[in-house]
């Protein structure tokens, strides 16, 4: 009898643990309910017992995954949470995202973290420009997209008509898996498109616990329901004729999105988006290397840091990495290699993170999210190994819009104005530039959105007692430089050169057709475009 090698069982277990992963990322305009859907979800899958409001209104309390106090205020998203629950014997590994528009860097960042993404389109409106630009990056990644229709539960569009909009604006085709019994705002149930079984819903008082679900014989429903049944078999009756049935090829390959109905905030349909995630969504696969080289799902360890976020314990004022495993198995304790600088980085304080709770992470694997604490030497796009040195792709920066002088509103805190600025630098929560007439004092603040500067300002005061004030300047556009341009711009009105914390000279402008002067009177000179708001 032949025996397996101990390096074999843990390459067989590593296999195995990643084949059970699916780790995806929700994606939306401002208010198509994305937080609540994330709430919804982890109700379902029995993680917390109640839903909460993205504005805790009524008495209920705010989402879980919001845990930063402007969160809270404002009923937004602008940071990122992270989930991971068993359901239907997959792991699945939810990120939050950032929902504004404002933080569409940071969503880019947790976009690189992910195997797929749920689309989430209002009923209503349908594709709205922030949903467009992120999946713009989604087919840039080669994402594949499932889209959860939401808000059935109120007045919308015809379902067709969404269907259509999605085919057309960004060219995937619709594959209905569910389909919704009643126009938007009269939902009786969802029908199984594949085999037509129907399920009537019942929504819990406020939408706090999961809606009961009965499946109703289709004679039954037809009986009571006889306008509606009809309207949906002849919709049906199209997309079959049209060709709209699943296929995993077409999926997989960006080229198609499977489409289920529901309401996030009455529970409806969320348990059959649970199921076709584990069903549809793809485990990890192997990620390349910065020269291109897939690295085995089963080779030792290694990972990419994509995002970094400090404050989210007010009792320990820690810094905590959230890495991405994209091989190997992790063991809480191991000490891996920073591949930006060789040295030694210790996982003894490895968590999973939603909202302001922690659990210990003991092991991970392949598609896992491990938050690492007390990460001060890392930055967003770092990558991490064991054994086999590797090196993954960096997260390109956005190109910011909207800068601002940054300055200390109280003297004495000089000190912890400085360290307030450099650790949101390394958090990558804004762009710190830096120029020689200004001085360390007033670093330049650049955003991709203005509502940036709020939660720089707010994070200042509250975890380091340093109050500042904003000058805001009059610059629209970078593009990226070196020493012969900052020579070329220093006698140009308009325009300056700032550096970047990682030494990357900016030429500012402000605006386009300043900018355009400019580079025409310099064509030898370096302007560089930066990663933009959407991909090409």
């Amino acid at each position: 009898m032949v025996q397996v090698g101990s390096a074999e069982r843990v390459a067989g277990d590593v296999l195995a643990e990643a084949g059970r992963r699916r780790s995806f990322a929700v994606i939306s305009h401002p208010d198509a309910g994305k937080s609540t859907l994330t709430e919804a979800l982890a109700l379902h899958a029995e993680v917390i017992d109640s839903a909460g409001a993205v504005h805790g209104k009524s008495g209920r309390r705010g989402v879980t995954s919001d845990w930063m106090e402007m969160e809270r205020q404002r009923g937004i998203s602008v940071s990122s949470a992270v989930l991971q629950f068993e359901y239907g014997g997959a792991v699945i590994n939810l990120l939050d995202t950032p929902g504004h528009g404002d933080f569409s860097e940071d969503t880019y960042r947790v976009l690189a973290a992910v195997d797929a993404a749920v689309m989430l389109l209002d009923a209503a409106k349908g594709l709205e420009p922030q949903t467009l630009k992120l999946f713009d990056v989604c087919r840039s990644r080669k994402i594949p997209v499932l889209t959860f229709v939401n808000k059935w539960d109120r007045p919308g569009r015809e379902p067709l008509e969404l269907l259509d909009e999605v085919e057309q604006t960004i060219g995937l085709r619709p594959m209905p898996v569910t389909w919704p019994l009643g126009v938007a705002g009269e939902l009786r149930g969802l029908i199984e498109v594949a085999t037509g079984e129907f399920t009537r819903y019942t929504r819990a008082a406020g939408g706090a616990t999961r809606a009961a679900a009965e499946a109703v014989p289709a004679e039954v429903i037809a009986a009571e329901e006889p306008q509606f049944w009809a309207t949906a078999q002849d919709e049906l009756a199209l997309l079959e004729e049209i060709g709209a049935q699943f296929d995993e090829k077409d999926f997989l390959a960006g080229t198609a999105t499977p489409v289920l109905f529901g309401a996030a905030l009455s529970n409806i349909g969320v348990a059959r988006l649970l199921d076709a995630l584990v069903e549809l969504a793809p485990p990890p696969g192997e990620r390349e290397d910065a020269e291109g080289r897939p690295r085995a799902l089963d080779a030792p360890l290694s990972g990419l840091v994509f995002k970094v976020q400090a404050g989210m314990d007010k009792a320990h004022r820690d810094r905590m990495a959230f890495l991405r495993i994209h091989s190997g198995r992790f063991e809480r304790g191991m000490v891996l290699t920073h591949a930006a600088t060789g040295k030694p980085f210790a996982t003894k304080y490895a968590q999973s993170v939603f909202g302001n709770q922690r659990t210990t992470v003991e092991e991970a694997f392949p598609g896992d999210i491990v938050g690492l604490v007390n990460a001060n030497a890392l930055r967003p796009g770092d990558t991490l190994y064991a054994a086999e040195p590797v090196h993954y792709p960096a997260i390109p920066s956005f190109a910011p819009e909207h800068f601002a002088v940054a300055r200390g509103a109280d003297a004495g805190k000089s000190k912890q104005f400085r360290r307030g600025i450099e650790q949101l630098d390394g958090e990558g929560v804004i762009q710190v530039l830096r120029s020689e007439r200004r001085g360390d004092q007033a670093p330049v603040l650049a955003a991709v959105g203005p509502l940036q500067f709020d939660v720089v300002a707010a994070r200042m005061e509250s975890e380091f007692s340093a109050p500042i004030t904003l000058e805001h300047l009059p610059y629209q556009i970078a593009r990226v430089t070196d020493e012969e341009g900052e020579l070329a711009l220093a006698r140009q009105s308009e325009c300056e050169v700032l550096t970047r914390s990682d030494g990357v000279r900016l030429a500012v402008f402000s605006n386009k057709w300043r900018m355009d002067v400019v580079i025409r009177k310099f064509p030898e000179v370096r302007f560089e475009p930066l990663l933009a708001g959407t991909v090409a």
